[in-house]
């Protein structure tokens, strides 16, 4: 007569462990997939679905690393492990004002405003007019929420350079307006930006401030703008902007007489 076969806690063991990979991976492949969705990146979840295995790991390495840790803003640089290395090398070796902005534009990116900071007040030690390093301190204060000490860096690249950083340094002075109450002043800025750029970001806050000055029309043609062109924006650009998108859909939603879709 054949005995049953004795199955040993090894084999337990390891059908445990291979289950609770299993769940892990499920789990990671549809935390992917939702935020595919939520970016609206369909192509993507198609592959996702179909590959579940490495097309999760192509999808997490490809897109959703690539959103910056200081959303919505911008400043030019890479953020990198190596290009952090290399920029610290140079200023051991060279002392150069443009390695320390630089520098401190990839901490920036990295949300280490601190950092930022100190590499950029180093740089004007060592060039005080350059205008890359005072516009994007200014941006550092701002989002340190020290306004008043933002104000007097970005005003000035702004009256040396209105077009600055493609907009961005005005829209920082926009911004730093509003963070200081002044925001007929803010309205003004934000005006010349959208009619010369199509930056959500800028269309979304002139939007919030007609609202606060009960001026619901005016912030529906920005929205319905934002909105209307989204679409048909590259994939970058769609991920970059989505949080300005979110609010724009918010709202939307506040104003009177829309209905919910």
């Amino acid at each position: 007569m054949d005995s049953e076969p004795i199955t040993s806690p090894v084999h337990h063991a390891g059908a445990w462990f291979s289950l609770v990979g299993v769940i892990l991976i499920g789990l990671f492949n549809l935390w992917m997939i939702i935020d595919a969705i939520r970016r609206k990146e369909w192509m993507w979840v198609v592959i996702l679905l179909i590959f579940p295995g490495l097309g999760t790991l192509w999808y997490f390495f490809y897109i959703f690393r690539d959103s910056p840790p200081t959303r919505g803003f911008e400043l030019p640089g890479a953020t990198d492990r190596r290009r952090i290395k290399q920029l610290q090398a140079q200023i051991h070796h060279l002392d150069k004002a443009h390695h320390h902005s630089q520098l401190g534009d990839v901490y920036f990116q990295q949300g280490k405003l601190d950092q930022a900071e100190a590499c950029y007040r180093a740089a004007l030690e060592r060039d005080s007019q350059d205008l890359d390093t005072r516009a994007h301190l200014g941006q550092c204060l701002l989002r340190l929420k020290r306004p008043t000490e933002a104000r007097p860096l970005l005003e000035g690249v702004v009256t040396e350079n209105p077009k600055h950083d493609y907009g961005h340094t005005m829209m920082a002075l926009a911004e730093t307006l509003t963070a200081l109450g002044e925001t007929d002043n803010a309205i003004l800025y934000w005006q010349h930006i959208t009619q010369n750029h199509s930056y959500p970001r800028a269309k979304v806050q002139l939007a919030e401030l007609y609202l606060a000055k009960n001026q619901p029309d005016l912030a529906r043609v920005e929205l319905q703008e934002v909105l209307a062109e989204d679409p048909h924006a590259p994939a970058f650009q769609r991920r970059r902007d989505r949080i300005w998108i979110g609010r724009a859909r918010r709202l939307m939603r506040r104003l009177p007489g829309t209905t919910n879709g």
